[in-house]
């Protein structure tokens, strides 16, 4: 799982990518449309895996990863009529949720680019400019097919032409693509757009330390975002988090307890990310190694099987499930099947979050 965390200039973007990742990108490094994205693996915590850890002691224990990149500036200017340049766009359309850095803090010694702090204002400046780009794609390409039908007509284009005609008008309205129903075969038809309001929206308010215990206060003010589909909004002090990072962990579970913070940002965003993007765990536990998969909700358990290898999936016979909670209630997998709580489950199999799969595949 790829994030692409995004934001106006001294946002705090960077800041908040060193929190996340336990980096040291300079929070001043990254002039609009210039800097390469940076990049960092982060190892998802997992409580439930810690404990199969310790109950099988095996040689290895991996646990599911999320990539952030931190990504070039956007633009400040409200008045800005062009789009995204090409760099940009080939770091975001690859990412699979988009994190967007709101400045709520102030800070004398840097001002905001638009001499103002209103992060209402700020949301909306970014999400015009993502529906302004999906729009320039979308006429593009209807120009395209038009005169492509005028040579010669499909049903196809004729019906991804209607298609982009709703979507340019609920763009038009201002309403990003996250916002639209949409059928399988319409999500199938546009998959390879990537259109920027179509991906799930992680909003992070950066807050000022002193309203770190207003956070469920600041969040009601954006109650109406938090409201819309794939999209979530969550207060975040940066610049602690980042100060965090760098302590041991017994001080820095004392430093969150004084400052009020009930749960690190790192754990806080990435249950929101899986959520948002629909994820959940599945896990694989032996001698050699306990291991935590990530895949999409209502993934059937062949599918699940090909997240380990694609011979497992197409060699699937059954897979061999016990729930978590059920395995640690008996400790054993002998228990387990001698309790009937250990299952064998066919193709139609859809698997749930904290199963424990063994898959049985010939080679």
């Amino acid at each position: 799982m790829k994030i692409g965390i995004v934001g106006l200039p001294f946002s705090g973007k960077s800041t908040l990518f060193n929190a996340l990742t336990g980096s040291a990108v300079s929070t001043g490094a990254h002039s609009i449309g210039k800097a390469e994205a940076q990049h960092a693996v982060v190892k998802v915590p997992d409580q439930r895996l810690e404990r199969l850890y310790q109950i099988y002691k095996p040689k290895k224990n991996v646990p599911a990863t999320i990539e952030y990149l931190d990504l070039s500036g956007l633009s400040a200017d409200e008045n800005k009529k062009g789009g995204f340049s090409d760099q940009f766009l080939g770091q975001i359309r690859i990412v699979d949720a988009i994190l967007l850095v709101i400045r709520c803090h102030q800070n004398e010694n840097v001002s905001h680019p638009l001499n103002s702090i209103d992060p209402k204002r700020d949301l909306q400046l970014v999400e015009s400019e993502f529906i302004l780009s999906d729009l320039s794609i979308i006429e593009n390409r209807m120009e395209r097919l038009q005169r492509q039908m005028r040579v010669r007509k499909t049903d196809a284009d004729v019906k991804e032409f209607h298609l982009l005609e709703k979507f340019k008008a609920h763009l038009e309205a201002e309403k990003p693509l996250r916002r639209m129903p949409m059928a399988p075969d319409e999500e199938l038809i546009v998959r390879g757009y990537q259109f920027l309001t179509q991906k799930p929206l992680l909003v992070v308010l950066n807050i000022d330390e002193k309203d770190i215990r207003r956070e469920a206060d600041i969040s009601a003010e954006f109650a109406e975002w938090n409201a819309q589909p794939a999209t979530a909004v969550l207060p975040v002090s940066a610049r602690i988090e980042m100060e965090i990072q760098q302590l041991p962990e017994d001080e820095a579970q004392v430093f969150r307890e004084d400052a009020g913070i009930k749960e690190a940002a790192m754990d806080k965003l990435i249950r929101a990310s899986y959520d948002l993007l629909g994820l959940i765990s599945f896990f694989t536990v032996g001698d050699d190694e306990t291991r935590a998969w990530t895949i999409r909700a209502d993934t059937p358990a062949p599918a699940a099987a090909g997240e380990i290898h694609s011979d497992i999936e197409k060699g699937f016979i059954r897979a061999e499930v016990v729930s978590y909670d059920d395995f640690i209630q008996r400790g054993t997998m002998a228990k387990c099947r001698s309790d009937a709580v250990l299952r064998l489950e066919g193709k139609e199999y859809i698997v749930r979050d904290g199963d424990i799969i063994n898959f049985r595949f010939a080679n």
